[in-house]
């Protein structure tokens, strides 16, 4: 979990900005968005399989580019 100490002086806004974006780079939201509803076995194949697609379209047109 993550956590912020607030600075002398420093504004609640601030801190709590920072809060958020510690959570989200630990991926706490992610996590939650993930678990907010049910998904379909069937579903989840489909989505993990279109990402590994979208991944090797992506690799396979980088590795087209002329190099500098």
């Amino acid at each position: 979990m993550p956590h912020v100490k607030i600075r002398e002086g420093e504004p609640f806004e601030r801190a709590f900005k920072r809060f958020t974006k510690s959570c989200e780079k630990c991926g706490l939201m992610a996590e939650i968005r993930k678990h907010q509803r049910f998904v379909k076995p069937s579903e989840a194949r489909k989505r993990k399989s279109a990402t590994a697609r979208r991944k090797i379209r992506k690799l396979n047109r980088l590795s087209m580019l002329p190099m500098r």
